[in-house]
């Protein structure tokens, strides 16, 4: 959570304490984006939360993400932190099923599976900063769980 956290910012607030609803920062538009890093069909120009809300997302945001991550790994091999920076990843990316980071996890290739981090780099077909410096941490924290 606390990566996660880093990296999506509780962004938005506005003078008086409520949050509103942002256009992605790599495309400027869909998805639109509330607290850390909400999206889905509840969110929409206009869109308003407390902290409160964000916050409950947020919890609800992860345990769903985590819980695609329980299925996409079936029983392979993972440790605690590989477990954590896949949710990560997969909470900034909706990919954890189609990512040959994925597969080759489950075939116990740690090491090319850390190097899969870097390649999601990109929002609205260019490489964010922000992106890079985060699958960096995802991949170390990765690596640190073998």
């Amino acid at each position: 959570m606390a990566l996660i956290k880093r990296f999506e910012g509780c962004a938005q607030r506005r003078p008086d304490g409520l949050y509103q609803a942002y256009p992605d920062p790599g495309t400027g538009g869909d998805p639109w984006t509330i607290g850390w890093g909400a999206t889905g069909n509840d969110v929409r120009p206009g869109t308003v939360w407390t902290r409160q809300q964000c916050d409950q997302r947020l919890e609800e945001d992860i345990a769903r993400h985590a819980m695609d991550v329980k299925r996409a790994l079936g029983d392979c091999q993972t440790s605690q932190e590989q477990f954590d920076a896949l949710v990560s990843f997969h909470f900034n990316t909706g990919a954890i099923g189609r990512a040959t980071l994925t597969k080759l996890h489950c075939r116990g290739e740690f090491n090319l599976a850390a190097a899969e981090f870097g390649k999601w780099r990109y929002a609205g077909g260019r490489v964010l900063e922000g992106l890079v410096r985060r699958r960096r941490e995802e991949a170390e924290l990765y690596r640190s769980g073998r």
